[in-house]
């Protein structure tokens, strides 16, 4: 029976049953819906490839910063090659607590100043321990920060689309029951359209959320991990400065 139908219809009404047909055919609200998830899909993924690369080169700097790290026999010039790992969010709180290093020291061994002994690092007052500890801890806070610029909203997404593609269900719906009372009919062809745009809007949310939540969770995972590492680094920074360059007093 469905065959037979089926035969009936014309070739180009079966061929114009298409996504994009139904999507053109559909109201303007389901179509303002499928705009706004589109936009929501395109910024995602413009964000997916763009944190993709950033972490990934941040892996690369990192690895080659922490190599210099434990290799370097002065801070001084660690800090000056510590320059050409602009991805690393390591060198990047290396060169903060360095540099508030140098800014709080305040009085050099009378070998030093007089240069006598410049193979020597310079050994600073105490009271500047705190200021080093903030400084590190605000380039932490500063580098997890940049690395997690863009990543909430695919937090956003992930949360919100499907809802947003609920609603052009639930007007797809409504339009078909409207129709129905329109046409006083509930054949097919009254009810498939807004049933068939309810649908579409259903799967546009969940193509735009799935693939964001899925790069969310991934991105906060290795997020959360080089988190930790500036965290251990820091922790190890302090206490070389304090085994190293501070007097003992």
């Amino acid at each position: 029976m469905t065959e037979a139908i089926a035969a009936s219809l014309p070739i180009q009404a079966v061929d114009d049953q298409t996504i994009w047909m139904i999507i053109m055919g559909a109201g303007w609200v389901v179509k303002g819906v499928m705009v706004l998830l589109l936009v929501f899909s395109v910024v995602c993924w413009g964000i997916i490839f763009t944190k993709a690369i950033v972490l990934s080169r941040a892996k690369k700097d990192t690895q080659l910063f922490f190599d210099a790290f434990r290799e370097s026999r002065k801070f001084s010039l660690l800090y000056a090659e510590a320059k050409q790992f602009t991805y690393s969010p390591l060198a990047h709180v290396f060169k903060a607590g360095y540099a508030e290093l140098t800014r709080i020291s305040r009085v050099q061994t009378p070998g030093q100043k007089n240069g006598t002994d410049s193979s020597q690092e310079p050994e600073y007052e105490r009271t500047g321990m705190d200021n080093v500890i903030r400084s590190l801890q605000q380039a932490v806070t500063a580098e997890r920060t940049r690395l997690e610029r863009g990543v909430n909203f695919l937090a956003t997404t992930g949360s919100s689309a499907p809802f947003i593609g609920l609603f052009g269900t639930v007007w797809g719906i409504m339009e078909s029951f409207r129709r129905i009372g329109v046409m006083k009919s509930v054949s097919l062809s009254v009810v498939a359209p807004g049933i068939a745009e309810a649908l579409i809007a259903t799967a546009a949310g969940l193509l735009a959320a799935i693939p964001a939540v899925i790069f969310y969770n991934y991105f906060l995972s290795r997020i959360n991990t080089i988190a930790t590492e500036m965290d251990n680094f820091a922790s190890e920074l302090v206490n070389i400065i304090e085994r190293v360059y501070w007097k003992r007093k």
